[in-house]
């Protein structure tokens, strides 16, 4: 192409979004809204981003130990030295000239007592430290000495507690007394050196202090050097990838929001921008024709249609770019609402989300944009002569690719029913996602059968407004369909999201409480877990000890397991360990074979496998001697206490007792909150993207039966018969729309509830959440009907 030809081209575009900008609104906005919800979701991502914590502030660098992988192959724990291969570090370390001091980082669940209630501390599972350690933040005494003994211990001023007094805090072993020595400038519960290490034996991490005449870098090469590879040595903002657990997980949540609510907006973009390109070119029919007539050939057409779909994306991604990056603090506070990102979020503006999201959205347009450029491209010149009406049949193509995402879709709810728990949600968002696809391309073929069912019995009334809706639905069949999509898109996601909420909110405590039937539970409240204490008033019934442990899987690998510490008779013997058939497959282990297994003191103990059974999630895929588990991991909480009916319950300061319905309900209460609102943001996205398309649609439609109304208009028809026959007409293509995104949600809804039903043993079908329905229906309606009236109305005023 020529530069010549070029500019000619660019100023056809130009003069293209001048004179037809209202055409090409919708699809604007929905690469703005898409954008938008790009780049605050990348932000709020950025921001959440680990940071250094700030007790270890002032530490130059951190040795840590190297890292297992999961059963899957995923990286995972890091394996603890145990106290001799730490000793052997920390020596070495220290006799380095550029190493100030190198002290044992450890960290265990401490929390004080007050009026016999724990005082609230979100990060009380790793509240309790070693003296030594303090020095990494650093973090100074405000009063008093630093602790000696066993039974002292230097805590935060901003607890209140003078220095001399009495302290009772509670430890994995139970509610202990303490005498305060001193108070600490920064949060936590500082123990002696010794009893630190008693009570979380195994070094996950060792800090260093550089020496005043050496720097960060030189430390860093002198542990380096030392460590000869044994060990990985970070530095700098690197240090943040020592995380606690419960900030580790807060940000999974987030991460799951973030990424579900950029998918869906993904993908109601491109579904919003192909649908409304594809109306807009389709009306554009003459137009077109002309192009051709005065000498455009298809390559130009093609490139007219793909440069008016990237400007209108560059338009919209730089106004999203902006809107989002204000939106991001909103999200935020969303998820602190939600307790579902790390309290210390502030977010942190820059230049990287808006100009990634923006390219999404000018790459999502565009390629939305191909497949109707590509029709185009094949306009005639003689086209130029007939009225532009899209009413040419459907294309091999489209049928094709139709019917092959009706396939996909099918299979991806069959898999609905099959995945786990943790996919199960996404597999059926993507069956549905591959239906509304399907249903979208084939509606122009089942546009003109459904309206021609549905206006047969009106037609026994001799009205005349039914024959025409069915004349005009039946010849108009791809601009019917072209507003039906998005209603079917808002409504299908919709009925999904509620529906599946609603299922999981029957299924699960239905299905615990099932499981429970009879059973009291001692499970924890206002602590992190349930300690030995609660355990030891409560010796009948089911109490197991969650803990990580490592092993070598088949291909050589380190790998981290979930081991479960048991007091079951059939279970509790010392030395041997049961499996479930998938980990033992997976770890290439066989009953009889003897086994190490390497605990959070660093130690290895031979195991003999006594027996392989199949998978039993409440019995647990590796099971030991909860003695011998708790031996070598004196840190680790205890799961709930489930106490066989019959038997009594003891709560001890710090639990409750509850039966099987309350403890299933209250169970799923944390979850129940976290999906509601998924659920409630990805509905509004999903329906608000499809209200504006079909709103769009039904207005680009409304305007091209202008030619229509005006022969109506000649032949008797008032203006208050024209707005009613319109309203009539976008009524039942939202209608019909309405009725196949209830039924494109259907299978994997239908998918979900079955999966559940298997999972929790609770007999339940899909519920549906009729509210959430009602409003995706009536809400889609109102508004194309609204945009349907107004032009019309607008289009008869003129005449």
């Amino acid at each position: 192409m020529t530069p010549r030809a070029a500019g000619a081209g660019g100023m056809l575009v130009l003069a293209e979004l001048r004179t037809r900008w209202t055409g090409f609104l919708a699809a604007f906005l929905a690469v703005l809204a898409g954008t938008a919800l790009i780049t605050a979701a990348l932000t709020v991502r950025t921001s959440a981003a680990p940071a250094v914590q700030p007790r270890l502030a002032g530490a130059a660098a951190l040795v840590l130990p190297p890292r297992a992988v999961d059963p899957d192959g995923s990286p995972a724990d890091r394996i603890p030295w145990s106290e001799d291969e730490a000793a052997g570090l920390l020596t070495a370390l220290r006799a380095d000239p550029a190493i100030a001091a190198a002290v044992a980082d450890r960290a265990f669940y401490a929390q004080a007592f007050r009026g016999g209630r724990p005082v609230a501390d979100r990060g009380a599972a790793e509240a309790g430290h070693g003296w030594s350690a303090a020095a990494l933040a650093p973090y100074r005494l405000v009063v008093g000495r630093a602790p000696a003994a066993a039974d002292e211990v230097v805590v935060a001023a901003a607890l209140g507690v003078p220095a001399g007094s009495r302290l009772t805090v509670n430890l994995t072993a139970g509610r202990a007394e303490f005498t305060v020595t001193g108070t600490l400038d920064g949060p936590g519960y500082w123990f002696d050196d010794r009893t630190a290490a008693a009570r979380a034996p195994g070094v996950r991490a060792i800090a260093l202090l550089a020496a005043p005449d050496a720097g960060p870098g030189r430390a860093a090469a002198a542990a380096r050097a030392a460590t000869a590879g044994r060990a990985e040595v970070l530095t700098g903002a690197a240090r943040a990838a020592l995380q606690p657990r419960h900030l580790e997980h807060k940000r999974f949540l987030a991460d799951q929001l973030l990424a579900a609510v950029a998918a869906l907006a993904l993908f109601t973009t491109a579904f919003v921008v192909a649908a409304t390109l594809a109306l807009h070119t389709g009306l554009r029919r003459r137009d077109l024709g002309l192009l051709r007539l005065i000498g455009a050939g298809p390559g130009r057409i093609r490139r007219m249609l793909l440069g008016e779909a990237a400007a209108v994306a560059l338009l919209g991604s730089a106004a999203g770019g902006l809107l989002g990056l204000a939106a991001a603090p909103l999200l935020a506070r969303l998820l602190l609402r939600l307790d579902a990102a790390p309290p210390e979020l502030t977010i942190r503006h820059d230049a990287g989300p808006p100009l990634l999201a923006a390219a999404v959205g000018v790459a999502v347009s565009t390629a939305a944009a191909w497949a109707s450029s590509r029709t185009a491209a094949r306009a005639a010149p003689l086209d130029a002569l007939l009225e532009s009406r899209d009413d040419r049949p459907t294309g091999r193509l489209r049928t094709g690719c139709g019917l092959a995402a009706l396939l996909a879709g099918a299979g991806a709810a069959v898999a609905t029913a099959t995945t786990t728990a943790d996919d199960r949600v996404a597999a059926a968002i993507t069956a549905t996602a591959a239906l509304i696809t399907a249903a979208a391309l084939l509606a122009p073929v089942l546009i003109g059968p459904s309206a021609r069912a549905l206006t047969a019995p009106l037609l026994r009334l001799r009205p005349a407004w039914p024959l025409l809706l069915r004349g005009d639905l039946t010849a108009s069949a791809r601009r019917a369909a072209a507003v039906a999509a998005p209603v079917i898109a808002a409504v299908g996601f919709a009925v999904l999201l509620g529906g599946t909420v609603q299922t999981m909110r029957a299924a699960y405590p239905a299905g615990r409480a099932l499981q429970l039937a009879g059973q009291l539970i001692v499970t924890n409240d206002g602590t992190p877990g349930t300690t030995d204490e609660a355990v030891a008033a409560n010796p009948v019934g089911k109490a197991a000890l969650p803990v990580r442990a490592f092993v070598r899987a088949a291909d050589g690998a380190t790998t981290a397991v979930d081991v479960l510490g048991s007091r079951d008779p059939a279970l509790d013997r010392p030395g041997q360990a049961v499996l479930g058939r998938t980990l033992a497959d997976r770890l290439g282990v066989t009953a009889g074979q003897q086994y190490a297994v390497r605990f959070a003191d660093g130690a290895t103990v031979p195991v003999r496998i006594a027996e392989v059974l199949p998978d039993d999630p409440a019995r647990g895929a590796f099971v030991m001697s909860r003695a011998q588990v708790r031996a070598h991991d004196p840190a680790a909480l205890n799961d709930d206490v489930f106490v066989p009916a019959g038997a009594p319950a003891t709560a001890v300061p710090g639990t409750a007792v509850h039966d099987a319905l309350r403890y299933a309900l209250d169970d799923y209460a944390t979850d129940a909150r976290l999906t509601d609102a998924l659920a409630a943001l990805l509905i509004a996205v999903a329906t608000g993207y499809g209200a504006l398309a079909a709103a769009n649609g039904a207005a680009a439609a409304a305007h091209a039966r202008r030619r229509d109304l005006a022969v109506l208009g000649t032949l008797g028809a008032t203006r208050r018969q024209l707005l009613a026959l319109a309203a009539r007409e976008s009524a039942l293509t939202a209608g019909l729309g309405a009725a196949l995104g209830v039924l494109v949600a259907l299978p994997a809804l239908a998918a979900v509830a079955s999966g559940l039903s298997r999972a929790t043993g609770a007999r339940l079908g899909p519920h549906l959440h009729l509210p959430t329905l009602a409003a995706a229906v009536l809400g889609s309606l109102a508004l194309t009907v609204t945009a349907s009236t107004v032009t019309t109305w607008r289009t008869l005023r003129r005449r």
